[in-house]
């Protein structure tokens, strides 16, 4: 069986979670199972090897689960993208509208060099908001977006539309 399909068949669907009539696709279920992130892992590290990438930006928090460990097995530094209030240092900050209201992503000042190339990891690439704002503030710091990467696309929200001003290089395992 090949990735995809064991990722599908890992995936389990909450109904109305967080709220009636979103039927939540929950990863979990992969981290229970070591031997399929080792896969994950494995593909996501293939898929990077020779891709020039010179930093991982992870989205809270799920980002962090994969995009950590490949930063790790490619030697390149990987940058926490948080909510706002939830980093130490000094920080940028951007704030970005939602479907409901708005949010503010922040990272450390010193996580993004000028000309570096950024591939921006995520679990889930829904309407692309999030994902948008991290490419947003990225250039904002001068770095380059070389690609984003995710587990899960929900297709029939077109985040992809959000991101292809940034990069056409947009990579997902399994889409609903």
């Amino acid at each position: 069986m090949d990735i995809q399909n064991k990722l599908k068949n890992a995936i389990r669907n909450v109904p109305d979670f967080p709220k009636s009539g979103i039927n939540f696709k929950d990863i979990t279920p992969i981290m229970q199972d070591p031997m399929l992130s080792n896969q994950v892992l494995d593909c996501l590290y293939q898929n990077y090897l020779k891709s020039g990438v010179d930093v991982i930006a992870g989205l809270e928090s799920r980002g962090f689960l994969f995009g950590y460990p490949l930063a790790m097995r490619l030697g390149v530094p990987f940058v926490l993208v948080r909510k706002k209030g939830k980093l130490p240092y000094e920080k940028v900050s951007l704030e970005y509208e939602l479907e409901y209201g708005k949010s503010t992503i922040e990272m450390h000042t010193d996580s993004i060099q000028r000309g570096q190339r950024v591939l921006i990891h995520d679990d889930l690439l829904a309407t692309g908001g999030s994902a948008e704002a991290v490419a947003q503030l990225i250039t904002k710091m001068g770095g380059e977006i070389i690609g984003f990467d995710f587990l899960v696309e929900l297709e029939f929200l077109n985040g992809r539309q959000k991101l292809n001003r940034f990069s056409d290089n947009i990579s997902t395992f399994v889409t609903y």
